[in-house]
């Protein structure tokens, strides 16, 4: 009898974190080392947000919570639902975790059976095909390549529907490419869904204020009001307002499902940081002035990323409507070899050479299930990125 579970061997670990991992590891043997990687802010949360946290703690709040958020903390984020998105939801409609992953996993363990389809476009999180794998389910790809923009069709989501089907992983803008689905575009999926009453739609709105160029976020329960009854919306404090260690993310779904989260979540977690769910109220209700800030930086940082990719030979850079990563494709480079002598025959191929000499750390697109293509979060700053960026187009430069 094997000691280690069988659903282990359904998933592999995160290959984001792993290219992290890999890039720290030379950078402590001294290499210079640019990482590209890691979806994170770079930041400070907003002295507010702190201030609120450790006022949190002097005020003795560090006892067990509610176990799936704080009254107060849930009433905030009905706030936030009827202010910015035009949702109405009660409290006990609202769930709160460690962070967003949990919301999504727990959602997926309570409702997935063994055999029940959950429909992901790709490129993809990575986390997704393998929560539904964990839970028991079947993951169904769908490409979204980069001639569809990135975004998944009505035609390829009516497609995709079976009498399986139970859900629908929408996530816009998109980790890892950045794409956005406007109102007529979330329009016609709804459209579609209407017609199979089976499935549901888990929204991942994680990079709902990281838009630009006037990109007007949409999410599936404002845009189709029928379908809110079996709409589960994500969303969190980490992207928005730099906060992602301290594991907050939330969910607004119909209260028969936030009661089977909680139920799960009690006999995992249970609460999340009852300081963290200070700070996340703080940061919900208090002023919003840095989100404006952040994401005009983000823009810039976008905008100087695209253009220099663009500039690299081999490479095809798409601008993206939001969050802050590109996906570059690298049809271009496929079958060359680099100055050191490497064949790039893939784009896990490409990313390990371009980490082993060029000294930067991007993650390879066929983790995202969609190749060949490679994903740089341009959350940092704006001299490592220029540093990058040339370094990648000498990379380019020297395959021949």
């Amino acid at each position: 009898m094997a000691f280690l579970s069988d659903r282990l061997n359904r998933i592999k670990p995160s290959p984001t974190i792993a290219m992290t991992t890999r890039a720290a590891e030379l950078r402590a043997q001294g290499r210079d080392i640019i990482g590209l990687s890691a979806g994170e802010p770079d930041f400070d949360t907003p002295a507010h947000i702190r201030d609120a946290a450790k006022a949190a703690i002097d005020a003795g709040h560090t006892r067990y919570t509610a176990v799936d958020g704080t009254p107060s903390l849930k009433r905030a984020i009905c706030d936030k639902f009827a202010r910015e998105n035009g949702l109405d939801y009660a409290p006990a409609q609202i769930t709160v975790g460690t962070g967003g992953k949990q919301i999504l996993f727990n959602a997926l363990m309570a409702t997935l059976d063994d055999g029940d389809e959950a429909i992901i476009p790709a490129p993809y999180w990575v986390s997704y095909p393998d929560m539904v794998m964990l839970a028991g389910g079947v993951p169904v790809i769908v490409e979204c390549g980069l001639d569809k923009g990135f975004r998944l069709t009505p035609e390829a989501l009516e497609a995709a529907i079976t009498p399986r089907t139970k859900w629908l992983i929408l996530n816009s803008p998109s980790n890892p490419s950045g794409a956005g689905y406007d109102r007529a575009a979330m329009q016609a999926l709804t459209d579609v869904l209407l017609r199979h009453p089976q499935v549901w739609v888990l929204a991942d709105d994680i990079y709902e204020h990281l838009v630009f160029d006037g990109f007007e976020f949409a999410t599936p329960a404002q845009v189709e009001p029928r379908l809110k009854d079996r709409v589960l919306t994500m969303n969190g404090v980490s992207k928005a307002y730099a906060m992602t260690g301290w594991r907050i993310g939330y969910g607004a779904a119909p209260e028969s499902l936030i009661k089977a989260m909680a139920k799960l979540q009690s006999q995992s977690t249970s609460n999340p940081c009852s300081i963290s769910q200070y700070a996340a109220e703080a940061a919900l209700t208090g002023p919003q002035d840095y989100i404006a800030e952040s994401r005009a930086v983000f823009q810039r940082r976008r905008d100087l990323v695209v253009a220099g990719l663009n500039a690299c030979p081999g490479i095809d850079c798409p601008t993206p409507q939001g969050a802050f990563y590109v996906y570059p494709s690298i049809v271009g480079l496929i079958g060359k070899t680099s100055a050191a002598g490497t064949v790039l025959t893939d784009d896990e191929t490409f990313a390990n050479a371009l980490l082993d000499e060029a000294g930067v750390a991007v993650v390879f697109g066929a983790a995202f299930g969609l190749s060949p293509h490679f994903r740089i979060s341009y959350a940092t700053s704006d001299e490592q990125l220029t540093e990058a960026v040339a370094r990648i187009r000498r990379f380019c430069e020297g395959c021949n």
